[in-house]
């Protein structure tokens, strides 16, 4: 494939000039979150840095991370550090207690995280011919804004058709002659045995390329996924606190995601000590936004496991890679795309009256998640009638849509039947890692 880049002077930029750019960057950076955020300002206060002590990217390791936690005790505008007359935009994660992740933008935000996506979109293979249909789901999820942003910077014909309504996503991309392809792989893969049911071949549709996100998956499900549909499958990965989809993107090479490391700082770390570990470690992904406005995030721990690669890539950029993320470091799992914590669980069923004594199976049927989740009823609870307990099962999993935004099955289940382990719940069998998959 021929190499091509949206904006070249920055994606082969030699390594030390982006060097020399991040350390100009960072020092702006901190200076502006610190004079802007009393909430990093005060984090920076406590270990006794200031602004002035950072000269460059090696005095990263000076200053605080920020985690998840610190995002919830500031919710909603503790970290924002512009007006709110300012932003244009949020987006939205959900919450392990309640409180969700909400991410600020500034039109400026928007244009950079735009930029970013339109770069994956032609490292893709991806141009102003293209018809561009991006299934992933809009409103507060980044994902369809993203990529639907990143297609019209590319100047594709774009079309905006969020997820689910299979046969209408169906109908338009063989009516519309779709080329590119955005959405999660799993849906990609229902996608195309759809397409198999109907009658089509991978022939008989014009795509050529997805860029698949939002969820795990391994090299045997990009091998299916690229003999269902006929196309190359493009991997993609992003967080909303840090924009969204794009911050890093697979190239031709297909060996790695570039970091756009004009925008982000990447480090790997010590999930213990938080200690730095040099490049090519295995360890936890870090990330420092270097242009953000309204919602910067400095030394961002991700809790995604991963590695780091400078090694020369055939494509041309000299952006860092990293690998796909290998497994987290906290207790998040990552169901059809969507973050999910047993926390939150935990939540919804002492709000309606349970005892937190649960377990979560997940597996993966025909490329896609299954969630399902047994609660034990206490004994002065359990009712003899089939359809009191359909009735309460059916009241806890809407509660639990509302609070993970994904639809568990529920079982209740008698009290004491589910297995324990030295005294202690088993919470997570997680059946998709006889798959490959190891998040």
């Amino acid at each position: 494939m021929e190499n091509k880049y949206f904006q070249p002077e920055a994606e082969t930029m030699p390594v030390e000039e982006i060097k020399k750019l991040q350390d100009e960057k960072l020092v702006k950076q901190i200076r502006y979150v610190y004079d802007n955020v009393k909430y990093y300002r005060d984090l920076m206060d406590k270990k006794g840095v200031k602004p002035e002590d950072i000269k460059g990217t090696e005095d990263l390791c000076k200053l605080p991370f920020l985690k998840k936690d610190d995002l919830r005790e500031a919710y909603p505008y503790g970290l924002l550090a512009t007006d709110l007359k300012d932003c244009v935009r949020i987006h939205s994660t959900s919450g392990t207690t309640g409180k969700r992740v909400v991410a600020f933008y500034t039109q400026n935000d928007i244009d950079m995280w735009e930029e970013c996506c339109a770069r994956a979109i032609v490292a893709a293979g991806g141009s102003s011919d293209d018809v561009c249909q991006v299934c992933y789901g809009y409103g507060l999820f980044t994902g369809g804004s993203g990529l639907h942003g990143g297609s019209h910077k590319v100047g594709c014909l774009t079309l905006p058709m969020s997820s689910g309504n299979t046969d209408r996503q169906i109908q338009f991309m063989m009516d519309l002659g779709s080329t590119f392809l955005c959405c999660t792989p799993s849906y990609a893969s229902y996608l195309g045995e759809n397409l198999k049911e109907k009658g089509y071949s991978p022939e008989d549709n014009k795509l050529k390329a997805g860029i698949f996100g939002a969820e795990p998956w391994t090299e045997e499900m990009r091998r299916d996924i690229e003999k269902a549909l006929g196309i190359k499958a493009y991997d993609i990965y992003g967080l909303t606190e840090l924009s969204g989809p794009g911050v890093a993107y697979e190239c031709s090479e297909q060996s790695g995601m570039h970091i756009n490391e004009d925008h982000f700082i990447a480090e790997i770390i010590d999930p213990d000590t938080g200690e730095v570990l040099p490049l090519g470690s295995k360890g936890e992904l870090v990330f420092t936004a270097l242009d953000k406005e309204a919602f910067p995030m400095i030394r961002y721990r991700t809790r995604d496991i991963c590695v780091l690669s400078r090694e020369k890539c055939s494509c041309g950029r000299t952006f860092v890679k990293m690998t796909k993320p290998m497994g987290r470091s906290d207790d998040m799992m990552i169901i059809r795309g969507v973050n999910v914590f047993p926390s939150q669980i935990e939540t919804v069923l002492l709000n309606n009256g349970y005892a937190p004594n649960y377990q979560i199976i997940l597996d993966r049927v025909n490329n896609s998640d299954t969630f399902d989740i047994n609660v034990e009823m206490g004994t002065e609870d359990f009712p003899d009638s089939p359809k009191i307990i359909t009735a309460k099962e059916k009241k806890l999993q809407d509660a639990m849509k509302a609070m993970l935004g994904i639809n568990p099955k529920i079982h209740l289940v008698a009290p004491k039947t589910i297995p324990r382990s030295e005294g202690k719940a088993v919470r997570l069998i997680d059946k998709r890692r006889r798959y490959g998959i190891t998040i």
